[in-house]
């Protein structure tokens, strides 16, 4: 089955680039690009925008290389708590090294890492140590004295003057972070204020993908966009600003647009009433909504990732993350545009597996599990959990015999090296759980591999599993969801245990 595509990554990159370029060319000295979003993997986008590149944005930095220099910015705060990345499972300041090293494989590379807010965190200054420790260069901005009202005192030697200047060679240049709230339009600020002290008339500019500012308000794209955003209480609005300057209708969002009269006057007097800036949405380059070529494809695309973020916040909300508010406000948006969570096509399937689940394990009770994915045919594939392995396991064995054209009774793992791998977990290390885990199948696969030629076959076929759509009636225990997500599928589950154990492993 073909995939469907409704949008140009080509043309994105011819206008986006131009319009980077457009900007700069509004000020005699540099622009810093505040880069909202994902530099990198932008997952969310893709799947809204079936055909949009995850990476986009990196090629679109290499198009510029010449011309940029890029600065990383973490909050201290979310180091200090440990916050996650959710596509990821891993901490920001994590995902800030990952972010480096991916730069990196790139061929670009950063000025340096700005950790914002900072108070002495002994978290952020351990963070600190061991970037310094590998030659890269960090600053240390604290929270900036008398913002957000107090302008004199931001625009002066005790509140942006106590910040140290950023050291950059090239015109234009990207400032970014893991994620929302890490003091990327602060320290844009104060380096445009540290530049204009020293008579350079820099300029500020915003890339940020959503909402869509010449999409309609209620557009799907934009809704999934509040959507992925729920837990941050963002909301869609029309800009005022931008409606009253030019009479013209722009979606922006809620934090953009209540923070641009502060933002306004920061910036005028920083530059002395020369701002050519008259709204919020003016501040922006995003031409991505000008590289969509089939409607229909982005709107059904983001009504799926509605469903999926539904079933994300109630994982979330069941583990003690998400706040039943925001679990709630999903469901008001999935009744906005008449969808519901069966209408994701693997969840129904996945439910109707669990008939078939074995109730126990050998030794330990379990709850019936199931599984489903669609594979790229638009064949749907189900797994459930017995005395040997999980459901995910199940799942994803019986995809590949299935993508292999390997009959059902063939076996692709020997019974002699499970049988190892079960007596190991209960004999050996005292656990108490036997049947086993995605990763430890894909382990024991890989075994099977060396010497059975129809498990090599079958485990050449898991590439073909990226971003396939799964659902699991349960919530998967850590080495099933580890093994999805390198995987690379796009992942949904009930928000069922799958033990009456409160310990999982």
């Amino acid at each position: 089955m073909r995939k469907k595509i409704g949008f140009d990554n080509q043309k994105y990159l011819r206008q986006q680039s131009k319009a980077i370029l457009e900007r700069i060319n509004l000020f005699n000295g540099k622009l810093y690009l505040e880069f909202g979003g994902k530099l990198l993997y932008d997952y969310h986008a893709s799947r809204v925008l079936p055909g949009y590149e995850p990476n986009i944005k990196i090629k679109l930095l290499k198009q510029l290389k010449n011309k940029t220099d890029i600065i990383l910015c973490i909050y201290a705060g979310d180091i200090e708590r440990g916050r996650i990345r959710g596509d990821f499972g891993i901490t920001y300041d994590v995902d800030t090294l990952k972010l480096i090293d991916d730069l990196r494989e790139n061929g670009l590379d950063i000025s340096a890492v700005v950790i914002t807010r900072f108070a002495n965190q002994p978290q952020a200054i351990g963070f600190k140590n061991k970037l310094e420790n590998r030659n890269i260069k960090v600053y240390l901005h604290p929270a900036t004295k008398g913002y957000p009202t107090d302008i004199d005192t931001i625009v002066g030697e005790n509140g942006y003057g106590k910040n140290s200047y950023i050291k950059t060679k090239n015109d234009i240049v990207i400032v970014t972070g893991p994620g929302p709230g890490s003091g990327k339009l602060a320290t844009c600020l104060s380096q445009l204020y540290h530049d204009y002290k020293k008579g350079i008339k820099s300029g500020y500019a915003k890339f940020e993908t959503f909402p869509i500012w010449n999409l309609p308000l209620k557009h799907a794209v934009n809704i999934a966009y509040e959507a992925a955003t729920a837990d941050l209480a963002d909301v869609n609005m029309i800009d005022p600003f931008h409606l009253n300057a030019y009479n013209k209708t722009a979606v922006n969002y809620n934090r953009d647009i209540e923070i641009f009269p502060v933002v306004k006057r920061i910036l005028e007097k920083i530059m002395d009433n020369k701002l050519p800036y008259r709204s919020p949405t003016d501040m922006g380059v995003n031409r991505v909504g000008f590289a969509i070529t089939n409607d229909k494809i982005v709107r059904e695309a983001s009504k799926q990732e509605i469903i999926r973020r539904y079933f994300r916040y109630e994982y979330e909300n069941v583990l003690g993350i998400a706040s039943r508010q925001t679990v709630e406000k999903i469901l008001l948006l999935m009744e906005e545009l008449d969808i519901k969570p069966e209408d994701r096509k693997v969840v129904i399937p996945a439910r109707k597996a669990v008939n078939g689940a074995r109730r126990k394990a050998k030794t330990v009770p379990q709850i019936r599990c199931g599984a489903a994915i669609e594979l790229k045919n638009g064949r749907i594939i189900t797994g459930k959990n017995s005395s040997l392995m999980s459901a995910p396991a199940s799942l994803i064995l019986n995809s590949i015999k299935e993508l292999a054209e390997i009959p059902d009774e063939i076996h692709l793992l020997s019974p002699h090296i499970l049988e190892n791998i079960t007596n190991l977990k209960k004999d050996v290390l005292g656990l108490k759980r036997e049947n086993l885990d995605l990763q430890e199948i894909l382990t024991a696969l890989s075994i099977s591999a060396a010497t059975n030629p129809t498990a090599e076959t079958a485990m050449e076929k898991l590439k073909e599993l990226a971003g396939c759509e799964v659902h699991l009636t349960h919530i998967p225990r850590p080495g099933d969801e580890t093994g999805l997500r390198r995987l690379k599928v796009n992942l949904t589950t009930d928000s069922n245990f799958p033990t009456n154990d409160l310990y999982i492993i």
